[in-house]
């Protein structure tokens, strides 16, 4: 088995520093060197499908809007008695159901829950969190997650179990203080590896302050911002490729990344 076949990452970061455009190149080049690719959509705002270069109508209904999918398998439905659900419904038959096959990878969008105050302590919650498990601890895939924005998502304990946790960080005091907390959540969730991509970097000061501000968070290296990114995101193109340069330090990235978890597997 190849070193990094069965590794599973998280993506995150604050909203709006690019998480999901680095989650969907990754996930290619991992695809593109052979490997089992399952990429999972966790943000509400499911944009994933776009980065990947998937049309618009053809993109997955996103699991967390099945209502019907949802009762039935937490025991919710119209003939349930009392206001009890399942906490670890089963799931395990529902990614080769659900997940939509393209550019050698295979996309499952979940969604996330949108209501403030929802949590977890809901069958939306229970459902999600039993999907994100079986397919972080049970699945052979080597599998990429976008999790929503902020640190909401790392406080249920969603990805426990992950090899290793990337955080997308862009110029900004905001940015480098949400990393640093899901950062912080991480670690005591047990993930060992926890590293960082600064992205929109438009001078090398921007990448000093924010190596000197990460505490305790392996820094990958920079990618400088893009206007030919900004132009696939907008025309729903593939982000893979539409900037060599960028594509070109992911590769590097990756590579980083794979040796930092081969280190903790052995």
């Amino acid at each position: 088995m190849s070193k990094e076949q069965g590794i599973k990452i998280a993506i995150g970061g604050k909203g709006g520093v690019g998480k999901t455009t680095v989650c969907a190149i990754l996930a290619q080049l991992y695809a593109k060197s052979g490997l089992d690719v399952l990429a999972i959509d966790a943000d509400p705002d499911t944009n994933l499908a776009s980065a990947l270069g998937v049309a618009s109508e053809q993109s997955p209904e996103p699991l967390i809007n099945m209502k019907d999918l949802i009762a039935e398998r937490t025991g919710t439905g119209k003939d349930a008695v009392g206001s009890y659900f399942r906490l670890n419904p089963n799931v395990s038959d529902l990614p080769e159901k659900y997940w939509h096959e393209s550019n050698g990878l295979k996309l499952l969008v979940l969604g996330a829950i949108t209501q403030a105050g929802s949590g977890c302590a809901c069958p939306e919650g229970a459902f999600l969190k039993a999907l994100l498990r079986h397919t972080i601890l049970q699945r052979q895939e080597m599998v990429l997650v976008d999790l929503a924005a902020g640190v909401e998502f790392m406080g249920r304990a969603s990805v426990q179990g992950i090899d290793a946790l990337v955080l997308v960080v862009e110029p900004g005091g905001r940015s480098i203080e949400t990393a640093n907390n899901m950062a912080k959540m991480g670690r005591e969730l047990g993930i060992e590896v926890v590293a960082a991509i600064a992205n929109k970097i438009t001078e090398t000061s921007q990448t000093d302050t924010i190596k000197r501000q990460l505490r305790n968070v392996e820094l990958l290296g920079n990618l400088q911002y893009s206007r030919a990114l900004q132009q696939a995101d907008l025309g729903r193109a593939p982000v893979l490729g539409a900037d060599a340069e960028i594509t070109k330090e992911l590769k590097q990235f990756k590579n980083k990344l794979t040796q930092l978890v081969s280190k903790v597997r052995k």
